[in-house]
């Protein structure tokens, strides 16, 4: 699967946001049913987007196409996957995701649908914010107990997840993450790689603040996600950017899948004073895509 760096928000109530949405330069974009958009302008938005992803280009090279349906405790999600599914999105965004339970929930309903619309049965992936409550927050190791086949990722946010603490604070004084923001971030991202799928982090809600996106999005890439949410145009290329690797990194990793090639029956040795070994040698292929 090609690593989606940018995943870009579109309301899908606004056909000129949609319009420009394929030149944005975003990996990934999810077209938003449920908070960009008013509870009377729901089943418009519903029509609209369905309409707009019957007409949108799919090719090789283009965006990925997901729709952020609205969250199961509305009673409006399955209304919401009754007209989506039919066109074939690449996946859903379950926001507001109470744990593995309900993701399964939602992907059992996704199974009719595409098994309605003669689509082959889990064609369409699945992405879950798993952090918006408190109590969904602490259902995120749980994911690896259930056999979850249509999950593609997991990711997180910080918004909802503040107004539900009642926190008048997100960050401290030096920008980072405060305690519990931190622990979801970091529950999220090791469960996303115990499970295989992508680990996409959350939004830099300033979108004016093209500084700290930058900061933020070279830190997640440090830290091991694989991409990043964003909720306006402007930040799509600091993303793709920060995700890219170097070329002083690609050069790094070609030495040393080189090394090991030539020194198969070893597994550790140097390369510019540094001794590397295994684990190095795979994230070295993954970085090339030889993996």
């Amino acid at each position: 699967m090609t690593t989606l760096r940018s995943w870009l928000f579109v309301p899908g109530d606004s056909e000129k946001k949609l319009a420009k949405a394929p030149g944005t330069g975003a990996d990934a974009l999810i077209i938003d049913l449920e908070d960009a958009i008013a509870l009377a302008s729901k089943p418009a938005a519903r029509a609209l987007t369905a309409q707009w992803l019957g007409t949108v280009p799919r090719r090789a090279g283009t965006a990925s196409l997901w729709v952020r349906i609205n969250a199961v405790d509305t009673g409006l999600w399955h209304d919401d996957l009754a007209v989506i599914v039919a066109t074939a999105p690449d996946g859903i965004m379950l926001p507001k995701a109470a744990g593995p339970d309900e993701v399964a929930l939602v992907s059992d309903s996704i199974a009719a649908f595409e098994a309605r619309h003669g689509l082959p049965v889990g064609q369409i992936g699945l992405l879950p914010l798993v952090s918006e409550t408190p109590r969904a927050a602490l259902t995120i190791p749980t994911y690896l107990t259930r056999d979850l086949p249509r999950l593609r990722g997991l990711t997180w946010g910080a918004e909802d997840l503040s107004a539900e603490l009642a926190a008048s604070r997100k960050r401290d004084g030096v920008g980072q993450w405060t305690d519990a923001f931190r622990f979801v971030r970091a529950q999220t991202l090791l469960a996303a790689h115990a499970l295989g799928v992508a680990a996409i982090d959350t939004l830099h809600a300033d979108f004016r603040d093209e500084a700290g996106l930058k900061a933020a999005a070279e830190a997640a890439r440090a830290d091991g996600f694989s991409g990043m949410l964003a909720i306006h145009p402007g930040q799509v290329p600091i993303i793709n950017a920060a995700f890219a690797p170097t070329a002083a990194e690609l050069a790094h990793a070609q030495a040393i899948v080189a090394a090991f090639a030539a020194n198969p029956d070893v597994g550790t040795l140097q390369i510019d004073g540094r001794m590397i070994d295994q684990p190095h040698l795979r994230q070295a292929r993954a970085l090339l895509g030889l993996d």
